[in-house]
């Protein structure tokens, strides 16, 4: 009889995660358009816990884009557009061995709906590319990353409107005709999931313009079903050897406690969860999801076709992962909601500890799709000092040797665990909050909320300890 392994496959993929708009900046160079993310200000006068980026309107839409005076940290980033050889070579020696980055839409077709890409962004992804390799990490692109161009939102109707599953299609395509030879790990939308937190960010749908702001978010979820579906089956008919996948934020909920009613609340919360992967690696629609369209009014618009397209399914699951939330009979009455567990710590932003949950999660989503799981995000953001040119980051250590060890745990429970990819291995803009003040790294950029700052570059003491837990492929967590 086969035992259960006692440490993570040798081939193990040990990797850093970004997005485009929140490293890159220049983000009007080279042809680029303004894409959602460009919109996003820093909103210094609210509290830690409060800073977040939720629906917008039509006319705050127009206000951003004019808006030259206002502070958008993510048209600067931390200027990765111009550092990336630098910062990739400090990451490489951690031991990097994958890198997970974002693909500006709005750098490859301006308004989004051209029929021709810009050159100049592409070759900029051709550099990027070509540099990860070079550093001896594989590459893993997220095709779209909050950065629709932001044309899209204003001219069309975001996700909500049909005339996008075209324009992501065409998208797609070109990012798989021109990296398919370098780039074999895909996800074609990140956190695909996010329709109650950062909706407007992940579909475009202006607040104002939808009589039924719900009906119109899963409307636009289809679209993009749809869209996923049609890359999908384009990318494995072409390149047999690309791997597409499907990604979550987070997942499943606990219920509240042992009650009935909870329980069955949070079952049903789950299954809406779950729902996304269901249709991206099952193809079809389940029932449940049929009965919550129902019971919340939702009448979904099907074209011709799209249940055939659906059957184009996907080849792995990822999730990022901070912390697993509570559902109770009320909470899911109220939309479906879901909330911090009060029994446990959190950060100065309300974002929990819990380790434990990582494990969880991992069984639950292997039991359910036995197929390769990666692990796209996990970190948490601190607010990191700098004492004599050094960042004692202890509380950083602790928390990844935490969820490392849980990680540890699901693989001998026998979950097929292919990545690790930490969130902003080096320190990036928020993007929930849009500040530097909140950092994930374990390489500290020298900039402030306000883009003031030296840009330097400083590994913090949880970088030599990464350095080595990669090194010993997991086993080193001291």
């Amino acid at each position: 009889m086969n035992k259960s392994p006692k440490g993570f496959p040798e081939d193990f993929l040990w990797g850093g995660a970004i997005a485009a708009n929140q490293a890159e900046g220049a983000f009007d160079v080279d042809g680029k358009g303004m894409c959602i993310a460009d919109i996003n200000a820093f909103q210094g006068d609210l509290p830690l816990e409060k800073r977040c980026n939720l629906e917008m309107d039509t006319s705050q839409i127009k206000a951003a884009m004019a808006d030259q005076e206002g502070n958008y940290p993510k048209r600067r980033g931390i200027g990765f557009y111009y550092t990336y050889p630098e910062d990739l070579k400090l990451l490489a020696e951690m031991g990097l061995k994958s890198f997970r980055f974002s693909v500006n839409w709005a750098r490859i077709f301006p308004n989004g709906d051209e029929e021709e890409p810009n050159g100049e962004g592409l070759a900029f992804y051709d550099r990027l590319i070509d540099e990860i390799i070079k550093n001896g990490m594989e590459p893993m692109i997220t095709i779209s990353h909050y950065e629709m161009p932001l044309h899209l939102t204003t001219a069309y109707n975001g996700w909500y409107s049909r005339e996008l599953v075209d324009f992501f299609y065409r998208y797609c395509c070109v990012l798989f005709d021109r990296f398919h030879d370098r780039v074999k790990l895909w996800i074609p939308v990140n956190q695909i999931n996010m329709i109650h937190f950062e909706s407007f960010n992940h579909l475009g749908i202006a607040g104002d313009r939808a009589e039924n702001l719900l009906q119109a978010k899963y409307q636009g979820i289809h679209h993009e079903f749809v869209a996923c579906a049609m890359a999908a089956g384009y990318a494995h008919s072409r390149y047999p050897d690309l791997k597409i996948g499907v990604m979550l934020c987070g997942g499943p909920a606990s219920p509240k406690d042992s009650g009935p009613e909870n329980v069955l609340a949070a079952v049903r919360h789950n299954q809406m969860e779950y729902f996304y992967s269901d249709v991206a690696l099952r193809g079809y629609y389940p029932g449940y999801a049929l009965r919550f369209f129902e019971d919340n009014g939702i009448e979904l618009q099907f074209a011709d076709g799209d249940e055939e397209i659906l059957k184009n399914t996907a080849d792995f699951f990822s999730f990022s992962y901070y912390y697993m939330k509570v559902c109770d009979e009320e909470s899911f009455r109220q939309g479906n909601r879901t909330y911090r567990n009060p029994s446990l710590s959190a950060n100065e932003w309300g974002w929990s500890l819990d380790p434990v949950g990582l494990r969880t999660m991992l069984n639950l989503f292997y039991d359910r799709y036995q197929c390769p799981i990666y692990i796209t995000e996990n970190g948490m953001g601190f607010c990191d000092s700098v004492e004599q040119g050094q960042i004692q980051d202890t509380y950083r250590i602790d928390y990844y040797r935490a969820h490392i060890e849980q990680m540890r745990e699901a693989v001998r429970d026998g979950v097929d665990l292919r990545g690790y990819y930490a969130w902003g291995p080096i320190d990036i803009v928020s993007c929930s909050s849009s500040e530097m003040t909140k950092r994930y790294g374990f390489i500290y950029v020298d900039y402030d909320d306000y883009g003031k700052g030296t840009g330097k570059r400083i590994r913090k003491a949880s970088y030599e300890w990464m350095r080595n837990v990669i090194r010993s492929n997991g086993e080193d967590l001291n």
